[in-house]
């Protein structure tokens, strides 16, 4: 099969298959949306080593012994890009931006056969939080690795140093030779971490660029070897392995849309049923919060008021509590933006700038705190505004997508977990998909 025969072409990247129409409000929301996540990537990016910070204040404020986090990196990475093209930032501050990274990256930053830390010290890469070399993490920054060389394809510099970091990590010494599993991280002086990605996660990006890396590959069998938990929730069939980012993380790159792997599985498809299945769960928590509702869901790994949580649902995972998470609902705007989108005006009309300032949404806020109010997330979270960011530039342009599927390395790795084009399905009718009964709303499951 030739490289042609899964690439996004330009027509399909231009919207989802799902044919969504946005509405001139829509657009206006979801511009000033993305605009806003933008310039947290811009701001919160170290001046000498051009890593991302893992979080910072919402109003902007950076915090005391801040901390960058490399998949943070990684979305600011793919977010210069996103401002270069949309006028945000100049070219020519995008490239001296993203050749500042790599440079960093590629020479200076500490790396164990080419994985990286998860969270460093933003000014001279040195490990934070006893941090571990992490095989996802260092996933999402070749995310952006890739598109930033993509991106700037005629620069004589960007593209030789993605393809060097890329090419230098080192994915067979990562993998567990007996179950053909990617390991979660590496710590010297301990050893591999014992986990493994051993079931459907958010890792999909991590295994097809290590079954697409030409120089230290994976063997195709890898895709196969995770197995795909299957939940049943409301009338809704779907695999998953965890809190709503499963679904949505490696579909912020990977161009899933109409292409099916070798047990006919539609990834696309099933993070559209977990988007639905999500916020069916959260409907069935509105007579202990009763804040939720039709237009007001999301619940996803996130701050809460007793710290960071990885939370969610169905099945039930945590103490959920009533904190409202938006990039729950925002990073899904790529898979099902008609039940989404409304989330988000929801959000902005009820609570406006309580929860909505300089970087987008605030990480989460939870409108009856312990009977005491609204409580308001004063911080934001790099990965969370960066899933906002990449969700809405592929439900507006497919821009990430586009990018991303172009490189030969998601090509290689596609085909060798033989993925193959699935047929054309009629776009379906959205109407159809909720079924009004009184005041509440009945989902049926997408035939």
């Amino acid at each position: 099969m030739g490289l042609g025969v899964l690439a996004t072409t330009a027509s399909a990247a231009r919207s989802p298959h799902i044919d969504y129409d946005l509405t001139l409000d829509d657009t206006f929301i979801l511009n000033e949306y993305a605009r806003r996540s933008f310039r947290f990537f811009v701001e919160q990016s170290n001046d000498s080593t051009g890593l991302i910070l893992d979080r910072a204040g919402a109003d902007g404020t950076v915090p005391k012994n801040s901390v960058s986090s490399i998949a943070a990196t990684g979305f600011g990475l793919t977010a210069f890009c996103i401002g270069a093209e949309r006028g945000w930032i100049s070219a020519e501050e995008a490239r001296v931006r993203t050749l500042k990274l790599l440079r960093f990256l590629r020479k200076e930053a500490p790396q164990v056969h080419g994985f990286f830390l998860h969270f460093m010290n933003p000014e001279t890469g040195e490990p934070r939080f006893n941090s571990e070399f992490s095989s996802i993490d260092t996933a999402i920054l070749l995310g952006g690795v890739l598109i930033a060389g993509q991106y700037f394809a005629n620069d004589p510099e960007i593209p030789v140093l993605a393809k060097q970091i890329y090419d230098r990590v080192d994915f067979a010494w990562m993998l567990d030779n007996k179950t053909l599993q990617l390991r979660h991280g590496f710590r010297p002086g301990e050893g591999f971490i014992r986990y493994r990605w051993d079931r459907y996660s958010e890792a999909s990006i991590l295994y097809i660029l290590a079954m697409g890396s030409a120089t230290h590959p994976i063997p195709g069998r890898s895709w196969y070897s995770w197995s795909r938990p299957r939940v049943r929730y409301n009338g809704w069939s779907f695999i998953s392995g965890g809190p709503l980012f499963t679904h949505q993380f490696s579909h912020a790159w990977i161009d899933f849309r109409q292409i099916r792997d070798a047990q006919g599985m539609d990834f696309f498809q099933n993070s559209v049923y977990a988007t639905y299945a999500h916020r069916s769960f959260c409907l069935s928590l509105k007579h202990r919060f009763s804040d939720f509702g039709p237009n007001l869901w999301g619940v996803t790994a996130s701050d809460s008021p007793g710290g960071y949580l990885a939370w969610g649902g169905p099945p039930i995972e945590g103490p959920i509590n009533g904190t409202i998470v938006p990039c729950a609902s925002a990073g899904s705007l790529m898979l099902a933006p008609e039940i989404c989108l409304p989330v988000l005006r929801e959000m902005l009309s009820k609570y406006g700038d309580t929860v909505y300032g300089r970087y987008g949404f605030a990480d989460a806020f939870n409108p009856q705190w312990q009977g005491g109010g609204l409580w308001v997330d004063p911080d934001v979270v790099g990965i969370d505004i960066g899933i906002s960011l990449l969700s809405i530039d592929n439900l507006q342009n497919g821009h990430t997508w586009e990018w991303f599927m172009r490189t030969p390395y998601a090509q290689r790795g596609i085909r060798k977990a033989r993925f193959t084009q699935a047929p054309a399905i009629q776009a379906p009718d959205w109407s159809q998909r909720l079924a009004r009964v009184g005041n509440k709303t009945r989902l049926s499951p997408i035939e």
